[in-house]
């Protein structure tokens, strides 16, 4: 049996003798800010924000580090400021998002041929269905974050989506693995490092922000979680619970900003000031007599800027990244006929006005904003509801699933642990006590924790363990 101490980390334990949950802190390390959230679950499973803070972000383009030792201050910045809102918290650990053009996925199928057909299939052999696509190729520069089981089939049954309790010959599985650039993962884990933390474990920015916006009836409906951040915009798609596509967009609203710069003739702040202030993403929604005035530079005359204008160039670059999302939909033949959830925006550019409009006219999808407060007690101070801070409130739940899940497992019965690629120490029920407890086959819809649970863990471990071996 494992120890409950050793279960948990230190700054969790210090946290945990309060009201026995963990104190999990959630870092996100996006294009234009950082954002630290230390959150704990009260006894209604809501989370109760204990401390925030925030900084901009120097060091990061388009989603990923280029400046480790920038990124490292930005950080401590964030972690400073998150500590001086509650100077009873002790944070040593972080759970930490990760995005960038260079996150890439692809889907296989994989089999395998089962020893005894007659017994009924273990989480074991799931197991090494899954060990095997770490297996699959991908470029040299790559590596593979994480691999996700979409629907099962055993023997002729298909769509199975838990296949533990079945029989049969051959047990085979669709995976969607998502696959990101070495250098930048370990730039992320460095830059952490530096700033005097420890990385709990990295998880897709999509996938965290899509856990905290998304409910359960979101899953069952399917649904497109669009999440427009400063750098990139990442898309996640799920029907019948299931992960479909994960995509990120090269662009977000850095890239606004940089278009009213370029195309106004102001400076970047000007243009992002512009954007918030001002900013439509639907021209013909923008007054044609309105117009905004920029002072002049150094004794130049002000400058009057057509509001209309503004919005036109907004609309230009919203509608190319929508049209991204629309592709990446018809890509797995998702359309109108079957995201009955339509399209969910979250991230700071979600914010821009008329945005659900233009959404719904170029995708043809129902669509809405994505607040995180789903998961929030009353109370919480009204800025960590925006969908700015998605990413960063579903990094802590990912914390809960990862705490949760030991949790159980310390009153079950024993267990051994396996060792898989791009996993560290996966847990699985001996297959004695599987055998002597029978699963009924019963198909069961998935709900927000079983895809929580689907994405593994421990991809931070095996990036140390190539780092050591490189000394």
């Amino acid at each position: 049996m494992i120890d409950k101490e050793q279960s948990m980390s230190g700054s969790e334990r210090n946290a945990a003798n309060q009201n026995g949950q963990p104190v999990i802190v959630g870092l996100d390390i996006g294009t234009t800010k950082i954002a630290a959230i230390a959150g704990r679950k009260n006894e209604f499973g809501k989370l109760e924000i204990l401390g925030f803070g925030k900084a901009n972000s120097v060091g990061v383009q388009n989603g990923m580090v280029l400046n480790i030792d920038q990124t490292t201050k930005a950080i401590q910045q964030a972690m400073e400021n998150c500590l001086a809102s509650n100077p009873n918290l002790e944070i040593n650990e972080v759970y930490v998002g990760i995005a960038g053009h260079h996150v890439k996925s692809l889907q296989t199928r994989g089999d395998i041929v089962r020893h005894s057909n007659e017994d009924e299939i273990s989480q074991s052999e799931i197991d090494r269905l899954i060990k095997d696509q770490y297996k699959t190729y991908v470029p040299a520069s790559d590596q593979i974050i994480d691999v996700i089981p979409q629907e099962f089939t055993v023997d002729n049954f298909q769509n199975i989506s838990n296949p533990i309790g079945y029989s049969g010959v051959k047990i085979g599985a669709n995976f969607h693995i998502i696959t990101g650039d070495r250098n930048a993962i370990r730039n992320i884990s460095r830059s952490v490092d530096r700033a005097g933390l420890k990385i709990r474990d990295l998880m897709l920015q999509p996938l965290a922000s899509a856990a905290a916006v998304m409910c359960e009836q979101d899953l069952e409906a399917g649904v497109a979680i669009v999440d427009i951040g400063g750098g990139t915009t990442d898309l996640a798609v799920f029907y019948e619970g299931i992960l479909k596509q994960t995509a990120v967009i090269p662009f977000g609203g850095e890239n606004i900003t940089k278009d009213i710069k370029e195309g106004l003739g102001v400076l970047k702040t000007q243009a992002e000031k512009m954007k918030i202030q001002y900013g439509s993403a639907l021209a013909d929604e923008a007054q044609a007599n309105a117009f905004i005035s920029i002072p002049g530079l150094r004794g130049m005359p002000s400058k009057e800027i057509s509001v209309k204008n503004l919005a036109g160039i907004i609309q230009d670059r919203m509608r190319e990244i929508l049209e991204f999302v629309s592709y990446n939909l018809k890509q797995v033949g998702l359309d109108t006929r079957t995201l009955n959830g339509g399209i969910v925006l979250t991230g700071g550019g979600s914010q821009l006005k008329h945005l659900i409009q233009l959404t719904e006219y170029v995708t043809g999808l129902n669509a809405r904003i994505g607040y995180p407060n789903e998961h929030l007690t009353t109370g919480h101070i009204d800025e960590l509801s925006k969908p700015i801070y998605a990413t960063c409130i579903g990094l802590i739940l990912k914390g809960y699933n990862v705490y949760e899940n030991s949790q159980n497992r310390l009153h079950s019965d024993p267990v051994f642990v396996v060792d898989t690629p791009g996993q560290s120490g996966v847990i699985i029920e001996s297959e004695k006590d599987i055998s002597s407890t029978p699963v009924p086959p019963i198909h069961k819809k998935k709900n927000l924790k079983d895809f929580m649970d689907s994405i593994k863990h421990g991809l931070i471990d095996l990036f140390k363990e190539e780092e050591d071996k490189s000394l």
